[in-house]
């Protein structure tokens, strides 16, 4: 069993999605949980962060998470607009 963890950065942005941006978003959360290696991993600063790219509602969202073998962290989620220097702090 995985268990889940959330950032308070994701629980923020995630609150305020619309319900049609939902599914998308929890398709890939749980695409993430099945299999962590989709994302790619960062290097520098943010080595250890992974990042899985994904469509919603036309639009390319980015999903900032860690992982190890029994559990997967929920650092960020956006668009790419200033997603790595949010994710930087």
């Amino acid at each position: 069993m995985v268990k889940l963890f959330q950032k308070p950065a994701f629980k923020r942005v995630y609150k305020k999605l619309h319900k049609n941006q939902l599914g998308s978003v929890n398709r890939a959360i749980q695409t993430l949980v099945d299999s962590p290696e989709l994302g790619v991993e960062k290097k520098g600063d943010l080595s250890g962060v992974f990042v899985y790219k994904f469509e919603c509602l036309g639009q390319q969202f980015l999903l900032a998470y860690e992982w190890d073998e029994c559990s997967r962290t929920l650092l960020l989620l956006g668009v790419h607009e200033n997603f790595y220097r949010d994710l930087k702090r």
